[in-house]
C-alpha cells in the first residue's frame, strides 16, 4: 500500500474525532444513560471514513467554511454509528464486538442500545442544522440537507439492509446482492461524497460524476470486507472474523469466489478512479484514499 496515505491517516483521523467530539451532547440529565450508550459507540473508533470523504471532497471543489462543513462530517459518522448499533442487535447480525470493544447492547442492554440508535439518527439531523447559516448558503444546505435525509433511507442503506435481512440463507440473484451492497453499504459513502461536492458549490454533473465515484468505491469497500470476513481474524478486524457465514449472509466472495472478488474490487475501484481523473479539480490525497480503500487490513 502507498506509505504516504498510511502516513497521513493517523492524523487525518485523530482531526476529525476532534469535530466528531466537538458536537456530542452532554452526559447529563435523566436521560444521561441514553447519551453515554451515543457517546460510548461513537468514541469507540473506526476509520471515520465517510466524514473523510465528505471533507477531502469539500475541499476539492474549493470549499472552505468549516462551519457549514463539520456539523455534516459529523453528522454522517452518527448516522454510520447508528446504523452499526443496529446491525449488530440480537435481532440482526447478533454480534458482541465492535472497534475491538463490547457492543452498545452487551455495554448498555438491548433496549438503550436500540434507543441510542434511533437517538444518534435524531441527533445527526439535529446535528447538520447548525450548518445553517441564514444567509444565501443556506440554498446548498438545503440540497446537502436532503441528500443526508434520503441516502441512508428507505431507498439507500435501509433499503439495502432489508433486503439483505429477508435475503439471508436463501440462494438469491447476483443482481440482488448487488442492490444489496449498492444501497447497504456504497448510498452512505455517496453521501458523504456529494454532500461535499453540494455544500462546495459543485455543478450538477460535478455531483453526478461524484455519485458514480463514491457508488463504484462503495462496491468495491464492501466487497473488500467479504474479503476480510474471510481472510482476517478478529483480532486485526476489531470484530468477530467469519461473522458473515455464521449468520447465512450472501457475499461478494460466497457468490463469486476469492479470486474473482479480489479481481472485481480492483475493477471498481479503477472505474472509481477514471471517473475521478476526468473531473477538473483534484486532490491526490482523496485520490490515493479511494486507492487505498481496497487491499486494507481491517
Amino acid at each position: 500500500m502507498n506509505q504516504s496515505i498510511k502516513d497521513q491517516l493517523p492524523e487525518k483521523i485523530r482531526r476529525i474525532e476532534k469535530i466528531i467530539d466537538k458536537y456530542l451532547p452532554e452526559e447529563a440529565g435523566p436521560q444521561k444513560t441514553v447519551l453515554r450508550a451515543m457517546n460510548y459507540t461513537v468514541k469507540a473508533g473506526g476509520k471515520r471514513l465517510r466524514p473523510m470523504l465528505m471533507e477531502e471532497t469539500y475541499r476539492m471543489f474549493g470549499g472552505n467554511n468549516d462551519n457549514v462543513i463539520e456539523p455534516f462530517m459529523a453528522a454522517i459518522e452518527m448516522i454510520h454509528t447508528y446504523s452499526l448499533i443496529h446491525d449488530d442487535l440480537p435481532a440482526l447480525d447478533n454480534d458482541d464486538l465492535r472497534r475491538g470493544m463490547p457492543t452498545a447492547h452487551v455495554k448498555f442492554g438491548e433496549a438503550m442500545a436500540i434507543l441510542a440508535g434511533d437517538a444518534l439518527l435524531n441527533y445527526a439531523f439535529e446535528t447538520a442544522s447548525k450548518a445553517f447559516t441564514g444567509a444565501s448558503e443556506d440554498i446548498k444546505i438545503a440540497k446537502a440537507f436532503q441528500i443526508l435525509c434520503k441516502k441512508p433511507g428507505i431507498y439507500g442503506m435501509i433499503g439495502g439492509q432489508v433486503v439483505d435481512v429477508e435475503e439471508e440463507e436463501k440462494e438469491i440473484s447476483f443482481e440482488t446482492l448487488l442492490y444489496i451492497h449498492e444501497n447497504k453499504t456504497a448510498a452512505l459513502i455517496e453521501c458523504a461524497m456529494m454532500i461535499g461536492a453540494v455544500l462546495a458549490g459543485a455543478k450538477e454533473e460535478e455531483v453526478k460524476a461524484v455519485e458514480q465515484i463514491a457508488s463504484k468505491t462503495g462496491i468495491a469497500f464492501q466487497i473488500e470486507d467479504d474479503i476480510l470476513d474471510v481472510e482476517s481474524t478478529s483480532e486485526k478486524l476489531g470484530k468477530p472474523a467469519g461473522s458473515d457465514e455464521k449468520n447465512g449472509k450472501n457475499t461478494y466472495v460466497s457468490m463469486k469466489g476469492l479470486t474473482q472478488a479480489k479481481e472485481d474490487a480492483r475493477l471498481y475501484t479503477q472505474e472509481a478512479l477514471s471517473i475521478f481523473d476526468s473531473l477538473d479539480y483534484k486532490n491526490e490525497f482523496l485520490r490515493q484514499l479511494l486507492l487505498y480503500l481496497v487491499g486494507r487490513e481491517k
